[in-house]
């Protein structure tokens, strides 16, 4: 009888590592960490729509092409040397085109290499500030022509005649210019000349040696003694007129015109 009761015992312990079995079963309710891949595959998008921008740059290619089209504008070209009434012979560097005050404007660049300065000029009123082309070669002979003439001094003070001379600097006009040249003129048996008649002299017979080189295709050095050239073959002046000069150009501009009158009485008679 002891015997039989003891055999369910060890059958009831067998059964219970079977229920245990249904724990290991609940682990799959872990799977719920899933979910992480949509995530990361969201970000992904975004880049796509940040790389459309990038082919923007490509507007300014345009401006690009007008540049190159403006190469001549009212007859005169890039490269060209032309007198500007004010400073004299300059090259045209450029065509160009700029926005002022919501408005586009044609400049021609002039650049004064001697002056070191660069200057812009609209290309519509080119006309109104006198800029032309070079002389001639003919109109260039006939300056130097004039050259050799006999100095020519009107009846007025030093101030009056030192604006017309340089109303003719300005005027852009070559045979004007050699016309101040000639008149200012002093050989080296002459006095020296009063400080203001030297700028005068020196500002003409830059602007007119400038010229002349650049048609001529040589230096200044050599154009201001071909200038020099013509001016000895112009008559001189006899000592009593020197003197009377040089007395009117000491004046410079003062109320009294004894020196000036008398200056003019000599040159006419000679």
């Amino acid at each position: 009888m002891p015997n039989k009761t003891a055999k369910p015992a060890v059958k009831a312990t067998v059964s219970k590592p079977a229920a245990a079995k249904p724990a290991v079963a609940k682990a799959p309710a872990a799977k719920p960490v899933a979910p992480k891949a949509p995530v990361a595959a969201a970000p992904a998008k975004a880049p796509v729509a940040v790389a459309k921008p990038a082919v923007k740059p490509a507007a300014p290619a345009p401006k690009v092409e007008e540049k190159k089209v403006v190469t001549q504008r009212q007859g005169f070209k890039a490269n060209e040397f032309v007198v500007y009434p004010a400073h004299g012979v300059g090259q045209i560097l450029a065509i160009e085109e700029q926005e002022i005050a919501g408005a586009k404007l044609e400049l021609f660049v002039i650049n004064f290499i001697k002056d070191k300065m660069t200057l812009r000029v609209p290309t519509a009123k080119v006309a109104n500030v006198g800029m032309r082309k070079l002389s001639e070669p003919a109109l260039v002979k006939k300056a130097l022509e004039t050259l050799k003439g006999r100095a020519r001094v009107k009846r007025t003070m030093w101030s009056r005649r030192a604006q017309e001379y340089e109303a003719k600097i300005n005027s852009g006009d070559i045979v004007a210019i050699a016309e101040v040249v000639r008149d200012l003129y002093r050989s080296e048996s002459q006095p020296e000349q009063s400080y203001s008649e030297r700028q005068l002299y020196e500002a003409a017979l830059d602007r007119l040696s400038r010229e002349i080189a650049v048609v001529q295709h040589s230096t200044e050095t050599e154009a201001v003694k071909e200038i020099e050239a013509q001016l000895a073959k112009s008559p001189r002046r006899t000592g009593a007129k020197t003197e009377a000069a040089d007395g009117e150009a000491d004046a410079e501009g003062e109320t009294d015109e004894t020196d000036g009158d008398g200056t003019t009485v000599a040159d006419e008679a000679a």
